[in-house]
């Protein structure tokens, strides 16, 4: 009887204090999230704080990085070098010892990056190919450098970082061609699943493109991929698309750009292509997918490729591919080329170790 009084007491309790909210007056009464026929919702507006799960570095990061992008003049190019990122370029040659050689592999201009310290017994016989960031327009060599450092370094190994054609002047698959002429060239002193392919953004796009282009002419698969801060799924509009193009996009970079300067998704190399064709979305494609080595896919909660991430990733799962996912909480866009962030550092260590794990067959 107790336990039924205390019951009815509570139920009672409840439903005063609903009457009492609406007895409140409409100017006190907060927002309300709408809800269409469709599922879409209206979400009132609100103000969104870091992550407390941040490191205190990382969350110093994060406001820099929204504060710079916007001011335009932080995304000038110089030389392929954007005002954003050279500090972190600088501070990555301080932290790195690497050095760089330029030259030509397989009629593709790339610099190769082979670590002071020597290469790792285990990686004499073993070599990563970079695909730079940037668009598919930009970024030549500023991203190359940020991607290809710390991993030859930390992890005693070769890293080619290719110069692959970007529009607007090219459009695809003119990468993707470029990365075959070069990993043809690659395979005649390396085995094939002792070569590794990696890259951020367009370049992570590229590397998930040029696994679908080496399938589809008859080249051996590499021996892993790593597909970081972008998705393979389709472009959906020329974006990365899903949910994070209203989610995790405005509170990373998308919403935050100055007027006048162009939303970073839109690339103009993929005009008139297919976005459904698995050469430019092989995530769409359960026989392309299927086929694929080892994936490694990197990303972050802020990043506007989340929704793509998270999907090619179980799609992937889904085919029967041995397929990584590692997402930094609170992490935008290509966090990692920051060195001295731990969140940054944790990213290399995973993209060591797993092409430590997977390259040789394993």
């Amino acid at each position: 009887m107790q336990r039924r009084s205390m019951f009815r007491h509570s139920i009672a309790l409840g439903l005063l204090a609903l009457q009492g909210a609406a007895a409140l007056p409409q100017e006190a009464a907060p927002p309300k999230v709408a809800i269409e026929p469709d599922g879409t919702v209206g979400m009132p507006a609100q103000s969104v704080p870091v992550s407390g799960f941040l490191s205190v570095e990382g969350k110093a990061y994060l406001a820099e990085h929204l504060r710079n992008l916007q001011r335009p003049e932080m995304l000038v190019q110089e030389d392929g070098v954007p005002r954003l990122i050279t500090g972190y370029i600088a501070r990555q040659r301080e932290l790195f010892a690497v050095d760089r050689a330029d030259t030509t592999i397989g009629g593709v201009h790339a610099y190769v990056y082979t670590p002071r310290d020597g290469i790792a017994a285990e990686n004499r016989d073993r070599v990563l190919v970079d695909l730079h960031g940037g668009g598919f327009r930009e970024c030549w060599p500023a991203c190359a450098e940020l991607e290809s450092m710390p991993i030859a370094a930390l992890g005693r190994i070769k890293v080619v970082s290719l110069d692959y054609r970007q529009g607007p002047e090219h459009r695809h698959p003119a990468a993707s061609e470029d990365v075959a002429a070069a990993y043809r060239e690659l395979l005649k002193s390396y085995r094939a699943e002792n070569i590794g392919i990696y890259g951020c953004s367009a370049g992570g796009m590229l590397a998930g493109m040029a696994v679908a282009w080496l399938q589809r002419h008859g080249l051996p698969r590499p021996g892993a991929v790593g597909i970081l801060c972008a998705g393979a799924a389709n472009l959906e509009g020329n974006a990365f698309g899903g949910d994070a193009s209203y989610t995790t996009l405005p509170l990373g970079e998308g919403r935050v750009l100055p007027p006048g300067v162009d939303n970073p998704v839109q690339m103009e190399y993929f005009a008139g292509a297919d976005p459904d064709d698995p050469l430019v979305a092989p995530a769409g494609s359960p026989e392309v997918l299927a086929m694929f080595p080892p994936t490694l896919i990197v990303t972050g909660t802020r990043s506007f490729e989340l929704s793509n991430a998270v999907y090619t990733h179980a799609q992937l799962v889904k085919n029967g591919v041995d397929a990584d996912l590692h997402v930094w909480e609170g992490m935008f866009h290509g966090f990692f080329y920051n060195p001295d962030v731990p969140e940054s550092r944790e990213c290399y260590a995973v993209i060591v170790r797993f092409f430590a794990e997977r390259l040789g067959g394993k």
